[in-house]
């Protein structure tokens, strides 16, 4: 068994990477879904994805669908994608607009935005039916800094019990003003965990993103958030203004940045399956949905100033084209980090000081599944 020392930011001898089970077995994985994603808040998109009043997107989380709309109270909602007559699927386009009201195709049951049973055939017939007790089921959902995150628990922590380090870490970008430009849907075949932990370092950098490479110096991150679920800090921009093909801004400024951080480049993970990635013109975002120890699916998309879409200058295809090139590098070096895992000859290794948040998160792994 590997040995892990609690510390701050620095790098510890002894600190080691985990052993083979935890990205090969198919037991470990199970039980990481029950205790980690079950048991937290899972992001499931921004709520930009649904602006307007009727708008859903469906989200699948622990192999649920679910439901994610809002209302025509202007409320965001989630509820299971599931008809109250049946169990039938109620809806299978991933994304759309209800007219006004949300109709089960196999027997008409109708629900209102809101999830009050609305109208059932011939259901007014039958003596002692109550349309009050099967509204769609709801799941529980809560909003921070626009992000819409969602628990599947009966007895989740309170949100802003379990997210206090981060609730006000945001609000200089004015993210919940922010609007979802592009969507990309990644499959690697590697272990979720190897994708946080990749995101977590640039020891790679200078050998896997020559292009990165060329506008931040990796040997400049500072971490200002070392232990715990939350982790993470910034890099400087020194080939530019920003991450881009060009190295030049594309959109209008996020929020007031103050002198100091305009030309930096933050990056957060937050277990379990969100991953922040905060430029002074836009963010991009991931998350993280593992369907099997050696496979992921990765949803990421990038977010503008939402007064920029009419800017004559807005190019968003540089910020989006750059970390396309950059997501597919880091996909592929996890897929051959899971590859070379599933070997009889790994061992686990040591961190190098680079890599100090990557022990961190294992140790913070550890302390819940163990």
């Amino acid at each position: 068994m590997s040995t892990y020392f609690k510390t701050a930011d620095t790098y510890v001898t002894g600190s080691m990477t985990l052993p083979q089970k935890y990205y090969t077995s198919q037991d470990v994985f199970a039980d990481e879904m029950n205790r980690i994603y079950k048991n937290s808040w899972v992001c499931v998109g921004h709520h930009s994805r649904v602006a307007g009043a009727g708008e859903y997107f469906l989200a699948d989380v622990l192999g649920e669908s679910l439901i994610i709309l809002r209302d025509k109270q202007n409320q965001v909602r989630a509820y299971y994608n599931v008809c109250r007559h049946r169990g039938t699927r109620i809806c299978e386009e991933s994304e759309g607009r209800f007219s006004g009201s949300i109709q089960c195709s196999y027997h008409a049951w109708t629900y209102g935005l809101d999830g009050t049973l609305i109208g059932a055939p011939f259901m007014k017939e039958l003596d002692g039916f109550r349309w009050e007790d099967f509204p769609l089921n709801p799941v529980r959902l809560h909003l921070w800094e626009g992000f819409i995150f969602v628990s599947l628990s009966q007895t989740p922590q309170p949100f802003e019990q379990a997210y206090a380090p981060l609730l006000n870490r945001l609000q200089r970008w004015n993210v919940g003003g922010l609007r979802v430009h592009t969507r990309h849907v990644y499959d690697a075949a590697t272990n979720w965990k190897y994708v946080f932990q990749n995101f977590n370092e640039c020891y790679h950098c200078p050998t896997i993103h020559p292009m990165l490479n060329k506008f931040t110096n990796y040997t400049s991150a500072e971490n200002d958030l070392v232990e715990g679920p939350f982790l993470g800090g910034y890099m400087n921009i020194t080939g530019g203004d920003s991450m881009t093909m060009t190295g030049r801004m594309c959109a209008l400024p996020l929020g007031d940045l103050s002198t100091g951080i305009e030309k930096r480049g933050f990056y957060y993970t937050l277990l379990p399956n969100l991953l922040l990635n905060i430029h002074p013109d836009y963010l991009m975002f991931h998350m993280l949905f593992p369907t099997a120890p050696g496979r992921t699916t990765i949803v990421s998309e990038w977010l503008f100033n939402a007064e920029a879409f009419d800017k004559p200058d807005f190019r968003p295809q540089e910020a989006v084209d750059f970390w396309h090139i950059t997501n597919l590098q880091d996909w592929h070096v996890c897929e051959l980090a899971q590859l070379g895992v599933t070997s009889q000859a790994y061992t686990p290794g040591w961190y190098s000081p680079r890599e100090s948040l990557l022990a961190a998160f294992d140790r913070e792994y550890l302390r819940i599944m163990e």
